[in-house]
């Protein structure tokens, strides 16, 4: 015959204390065992038996008694996990602080940024625990990147104007992103390249001998993928004017076609704009100054130095010239258009929002 255990703990609870067991239950930021726990609690003080808390929850008969218990004789204190065992802290808030405002404010005598073993010799500390704390921080002093904020009077319109055209094209009219590669060099390595073996990567000597250099023009159309190529000796207004005939040949001749480039003097020169005067259905959209990453054909220029021109070796600039248009001809078989996804207002809120970022005090204490 079964033999009836110990009757559970009632609960009652105050107002007080109902309120703070709901807020961890629910809250996103609740430990998962602290929220569990809050139910555990709650449910008790609806009057539910052990067993019909645990099938509830899904957790062991125990696990409800243990926490039904805790509270009856702590209140809400029992709910907090105890101090575990372990090595006390060595490191106080203070000393943190020191550590991150040092990071973030100063700089070593002999260096340009603090390395773990400098800042540790320098303020008597692990390189361990520097390491640990510029890691909850987000701190890493050795990296650098690179950025530029555009200056232009008319950013915001510019920014606009261009994104309009990539979320939604004009009607019987054809987008293209165009730019120039300028200086492409047509490398030759001093001593032959190792091929890629086993457990070791492709070798290729330091040193290169110049063979000169090669300018490329290219369209990029938004909508297919296809890039219009041409290369060039030089880049100047000349071969600029060059390419818009070469654009003016290819785009049939029903289509509006919608130019998005920069603001180099090349596109602007008096032979230029009696050109683009002469032949109204070009329309030219400038991106604002220093922000090339407003124009998709900086994309795909970033994909042929990667999977082309990097690792290559060419012995004149015809070779060079015949491997590109190869790779653009490649490229065209199988097109995969890039695909413009942020309105213009989230670019200008990201704008604004890293520039007040970068403007305000580091938030030491939230970390």
């Amino acid at each position: 015959m079964a033999t009836r255990g110990p009757k559970p703990a009632r609960i009652i609870l105050t107002d007080d204390e109902r309120s703070q067991l709901e807020s961890w239950a629910r809250r996103r930021t609740s430990a998962a065992g602290l929220a569990t726990r809050s139910k555990i609690v709650l449910a008790a003080a609806e009057g539910r038996s052990n067993t019909e808390v645990a099938a509830w929850l899904g957790v062991s008969r125990p696990t409800v008694t243990t926490w039904r218990s805790r509270f009856a004789e702590h209140r809400l204190d029992g709910l907090v996990d105890e101090p575990r065992p372990g090595r006390p802290r060595t490191v106080t808030d203070e000393q943190v602080e020191r550590l991150v405002v040092l990071t973030l404010e100063t700089t070593p005598a002999d260096a340009t940024h603090w390395s773990t073993r400098s800042m540790a010799a320098h303020l008597g500390m692990s390189q361990t625990t520097v390491s640990r704390v510029w890691r909850a921080f987000g701190l890493a002093p050795h990296k650098t990147d690179s950025w530029k904020l555009s200056k232009d009077p008319l950013f915001v319109d510019k920014v606009r104007d261009v994104v309009g055209l990539y979320l939604d094209p004009p009607e019987r009219a054809l987008v293209l992103c165009v730019d120039e590669k300028t200086q492409i060099q047509a490398l030759d390595r001093t001593q032959p390249v190792f091929p890629m073996l086993p457990g070791s990567p492709a070798r290729a000597s330091h040193d290169y001998v110049r063979n000169g250099t090669s300018s490329l023009y290219a369209a990029l159309d938004i909508t297919t993928g296809k890039v219009i190529g041409s290369l060039h000796a030089r880049h100047r207004a000349v071969e600029f004017g060059k390419f818009l005939r070469t654009l003016d040949r290819e785009v049939p001749a029903e289509l509006d076609v919608h130019l998005v480039l920069d603001n180099a003097s090349t596109h602007k020169t008096p032979a230029i704009r009696r050109w683009l005067a002469a032949h109204p259905r070009f329309v030219l959209h400038f991106t604002p100054t220093s922000s090339s990453w407003l124009n998709l054909v900086e994309r795909w220029f970033a994909e042929l130095t990667t999977k082309k021109l990097r690792r290559s070796t060419h012995r004149s600039v015809r070779a060079l010239n015949a491997d590109v248009r190869a790779w653009i001809k490649t490229w065209n078989d199988d097109p995969k258009p890039y695909v413009w996804t942020k309105t213009a207002d989230e670019i200008l809120d990201s704008v604004a929002h890293y520039c007040k970022r970068i403007t305000e005090p580091f938030p030491v204490g939230a970390g």
